[in-house]
């Protein structure tokens, strides 16, 4: 039985599920590295340059150097772009990037935590299609925890970053919006109804609280169903018609999520709610595939 690696942000976090023997990625295609030099051609493509075509600093210790600055969309918070990036400490020790996880680019959505405050502060400066390295202080990367045995405590990161296309929502409900970014086409059989049963494994979080839960910390996928009453409104709509080991990103606006109430201290009244999630099972189907 094969596994499939999902794509996961929070310093390369990925899951696995078996059971997936062909999977259509729509975001990010896997690399090949050249036996000479053993980089990859995304690689080269965020190797710094001799010439800046500009630079900037920042009051709160943030600086981007430019090696191509373009007229590109300028990037936009909550839009979801291919990004091809390295992470390095200042002794160059790389501690993070796609390539780690072998694809060119990888699927990121802006202002929700998916990497560092630093990142995300970083990357709204900036348009499609530019390439920069970026410098970002301790306190706006991984902060006085660092991450034990990778990241030191308060150290700076180094950021090579190239801006690809803008990735747009596969669907819209009611201001739900949902990208689809990997999907098994032969999972047509096993798609989400209006009483299915499912599992999910996901990461759920908010600007001002990003992914405050995490269903793989448990090592168990979380199990409900679409006609519970607890489920909120717009987690129902994304999910309505998704496939068994679907990727998706769902933003859930406020009115369709916790609303004025907010959900206690976690979610703020007001807040919209930001998915990231690998459909595990529906209706039993991985039961049953696996018993095949």
């Amino acid at each position: 039985m094969k596994s499939l690696k999902y794509i996961t942000f929070g310093l390369l976090i990925s899951a696995c599920t078996s059971g997936v023997e062909k999977v259509e990625n729509k975001s990010a295609s896997p690399t090949t590295r050249d036996a000479k030099d053993g980089l990859s051609e995304a690689e080269r493509l965020i190797e710094p340059k001799k010439q800046l075509a500009d630079k900037k600093s920042f009051p709160n210790g943030i600086q981007i150097q430019w090696f191509e600055k373009t007229e590109g969309e300028p990037i936009r918070e909550g839009a979801v772009y291919e990004i091809n990036f390295k992470t390095k400490l200042q002794n160059g020790e790389v501690v993070d990037g796609n390539y780690k996880l072998q694809r060119d680019m990888l699927p990121f959505l802006v202002g929700y935590g998916q990497q560092t405050p630093g990142f995300d502060l970083a990357i709204k400066e900036l348009r499609v299609g530019d390439f920069v390295e970026i410098f970002i202080p301790g306190k706006l990367a991984r902060g006085k925890k660092g991450i034990p045995g990778i990241i030191p405590p308060n150290a700076p990161n180094i950021v090579m970053l190239r801006v690809g296309k803008e990735i747009k929502p596969t669907k819209v409900v009611d201001g739900v919006k949902v990208w689809k970014l990997e999907e098994n086409p032969e999972m047509s059989d096993a798609k989400v109804g209006e009483s299915s049963n499912l599992a999910i494994h996901y990461f759920v979080g908010t600007k001002s609280n990003p992914r405050y839960d995490n269903s793989y910390q448990r090592n168990t996928p979380f199990a409900f169903g679409m006609k519970d009453a607890s489920l909120i409104p717009g987690l129902r709509k994304a999910m309505l018609n998704t496939k068994m080991y679907d990727k998706l990103y769902i933003l859930v606006p406020a009115k369709e999520a916790y609303g004025s109430r907010g959900y206690v201290d976690l979610v703020k009244p007001n807040e919209e709610l930001f998915y990231d999630i690998i459909v595990m099972d529906v209706d039993g189907k991985s039961v049953q595939k696996s018993e095949n």
